[in-house]
């Protein structure tokens, strides 16, 4: 992957803050810049080297992926105890006044740790530092993300049959596990998050956890999955009513977040704020009188983390740039009845969005 890039990109970040180095603790950010995948690393970054310690169980793998992402001598490699990594960080800051701490992934106790370790040096906390520049993706993330999407896409086709009941009665927690089990045969690594089917009442929980609850006709049920591929995920959301057209209240509700998700849609692209396209979707829904039954964020960035920079909602303002990936997923949700929510994941472009979960929003089942 086109990681090479990567630490120019910190470095202007660290200069900008007023930094020296930086101490990356949070593994998903040590993956971004430097393409490993282990469970146990800190990487030290400054204007003229960086270093990356790990353990033994992670000598061979380290070494192969530097090599991979082109970092082989740009980034050095040390393998060994707690002590012997210690030693290597504090080389590594030896001549740096100023030392950057990821404020959002240290605990407490680790940073006073590092700020005893550190004396004599200005210790600083760092936010959001490298989450900013994954906010961006390149050419390839979003390739791998595409195919994520496209991996979700096929194994929903694939099994919607069984939530219809083609093959009798399903529970929530059988269809999730169908669509888990056909999502990493078509190829996924695995998913993107714990899979959320949710039939009848239990879809007005946004978050509801797949029970034995039986899928019946009449019900309306909400899909929320997604799959990850080269750890890079993908976000959908689907709503369904079984054996008929949704009646009564339902079928408004199903028709007004239809319409709000595509105003959320139609109002991404670069140089929109995550605000606008929040309000896009929340003010047509409280227009119909369904505000105060929409009670989470419009959407959120995708990545290598399911939820990351940017947030889509009310609070903060975030201008949105061409290669951003954010999902739009408004929704409704009634106590005892049953909610619908909408979701695509989008990848921000000048003109408008490409939408990478690309499965049909037909309602009927």
């Amino acid at each position: 992957m086109a990681i090479v890039s990567r630490l120019e990109g910190l470095r202007k970040a660290q200069s900008k803050a007023g930094i020296d180095a930086m101490l990356i603790t949070e593994l998903t950010n040590i993956r971004y810049l430097t393409g490993f995948t282990g469970s146990a690393a800190v990487l030290a970054v400054s204007a003229q080297s960086a270093l990356m310690v790990t353990d033994g169980r992670y000598r061979g793998q380290a070494a192969e992926q530097l090599r991979a992402s082109g970092l082989e001598g740009e980034i050095n490699l040390v393998i060994g105890g707690g002590d012997a990594q210690r030693e290597a960080l504090l080389l590594a800051f030896a001549d740096a006044k100023r030392v950057g701490l990821e404020a959002d992934h240290l605990s407490w106790s680790a940073a006073s740790r590092w700020q005893e370790r550190l004396s004599g040096t200005e210790v600083k906390a760092i936010s959001e530092m490298v989450e900013k520049l994954r906010m961006v993706k390149d050419a390839e993330e979003i390739a791998m993300m595409e195919k994520a999407a496209a991996i979700a896409d096929a194994a929903l086709g694939e099994v919607l049959g069984i939530l219809a009941g083609a093959r009798g009665p399903v529970s929530e927690r059988a269809f999730a596990l169908q669509l888990d089990s056909t999502i990493r045969r078509l190829g996924a690594e695995g998913l993107a998050f714990e899979t959320i089917v949710a039939a009848g009442e239990n879809s007005a929980k946004p978050h509801h956890e797949p029970s034995d609850r039986q899928i019946q006709p009449g019900d309306s049920v909400v899909v929320d999955f997604g799959a990850m591929y080269e750890g890079y995920r993908s976000d959908m959301t689907r709503s369904f009513s079984i054996g008929g057209p949704p009646k009564g209240e339902m079928a408004e509700v199903f028709a007004i977040v239809l319409e709000a998700q595509r105003r959320g849609v139609a109002a991404v692209k670069a140089g929109a704020t995550t605000t606008a396209i929040d309000a896009a979707c929340r003010d047509y829904i409280t227009e119909q009188g369904y505000g105060d039954a929409f009670e989470h964020s419009t959407g959120h960035g995708v990545g290598l983390d399911i939820h990351e920079a940017p947030g889509v909602g009310a609070q903060e303002a975030t201008t949105l740039e061409a290669g951003m990936v954010v999902t739009v997923e408004p929704g409704i949700y009634l106590s005892g009845l049953g909610g619908v929510r909408i979701e695509d994941t989008l990848v921000v472009t000048e003109t408008g969005a490409t939408p990478l979960t690309k499965f049909h929003k037909d309602v009927v089942l």
